[in-house]
């Protein structure tokens, strides 16, 4: 059975098409990174899998069953990108009441503790910071032991520090046999967590593979290094860009081309000064870049407002 099922599942929004015949499989165990730019559809589909909402068309499964039946929410836990927190109620007493509708809940003070949040067991949530806001959202997310787990953009205003702590809680969960799917507009987030990487844009997935297959789907790759000459013209230069100040004895520079060995030859024959060359494969940012259309186009857009 797999965790989360999605298949050719289609959601409008007025007008707009959200999600357009998409399908995704999830298997128990994955923890699975859900790319796209604002308005891409993917709080659209997180939405579908908690039976917050819908499809037009198409069929969705969380755990073999209907989202929308609380028998199967039972074994889900949820991370949205916006938590409304009750302000006058105390950070612990959150926790207990959330955990009071689970059979086994993580007890409060071990799931605080796992969070750091436990200096602040006392304090009303309304006096949190936004960072420990968050993190109090994610601790939620994890309160009744899920089996699968919806982390919506979950270290959205967290501090380097915080977003580490988190990670290390997500990876302690998927260690554990649970499930995770996440978006996240931090990419190093994806690329730090994923083994599995989906990209959606305009409601269609572009690509789903391996974070090592996806890496490999850009068509550039990074040369990176110090030379007196302006080599941004050279051929088989597609762009560059500066990487760091000049010095003395020239500028670093990076230079993106289909071909690294290729344009290092090159160099060498020409006789062109260089030095501390580094060849760099691509970042996740980089292949996903590729991969996407303009998120600034009128239908993306509209749709980023149809979500909110």
């Amino acid at each position: 059975m797999t965790a989360i099922r999605i298949d050719h599942v289609t959601r409008r929004f007025g007008g707009v098409v959200a999600l357009d015949d998409v399908s995704l499989d999830v298997a128990p165990g994955e923890l699975v990174g859900l790319l796209g730019p604002n308005g891409a559809g993917k709080s659209t589909l997180l939405s579908l899998v908690s039976g917050q909402r819908r499809p037009d068309a198409g069929t969705v499964r969380l755990l073999g069953g209907d989202p929308r039946d609380a028998r199967a929410r039972l074994g889900l836990g949820l991370t949205p990108q916006e938590t409304g927190l009750p302000p006058t109620l105390r950070v612990r007493e959150v926790v207990d009441f959330v955990g009071g509708h689970y059979p086994d809940p993580v007890p409060t003070a071990e799931l605080l503790d796992r969070f750091g949040l436990a200096e602040a067991a006392r304090k009303q949530t309304g006096a949190l910071s936004g960072g420990q806001k968050r993190r109090l959202a994610v601790a939620l997310s994890l309160v009744g032991r899920p089996r699968v787990v919806l982390l919506d953009e979950p270290t959205t205003g967290l501090d380097v520090g915080a977003r580490q702590a988190l990670w290390d809680a997500v990876r302690e969960y998927h260690a554990d046999g649970g499930t995770v799917l996440l978006t996240s507009h931090y990419l190093e987030e994806v690329q730090a967590l994923a083994e599995r990487v989906v990209v959606i844009d305009r409601g269609v997935v572009r690509a789903d593979d391996t974070l090592d297959a996806i890496l490999r789907q850009v068509s550039l790759r990074r040369v990176v290094l110090t030379s007196p000459h302006d080599l941004s013209g050279w051929p088989g230069v597609a762009r560059s860009e500066a990487a760091g100040p000049a010095a003395a004895d020239g500028e670093r520079q990076t230079l993106f081309t289909p071909d690294a060995d290729a344009l290092v030859r090159d160099l060498v024959r020409a006789d062109v000064a260089f030095r501390d060359m580094e060849i760099r494969g691509a970042s996740l940012e980089e292949a996903f870049a590729e991969m996407v259309a303009d998120p600034a186009a009128p239908a993306a857009a509209a749709l980023e407002g149809a979500e909110r």
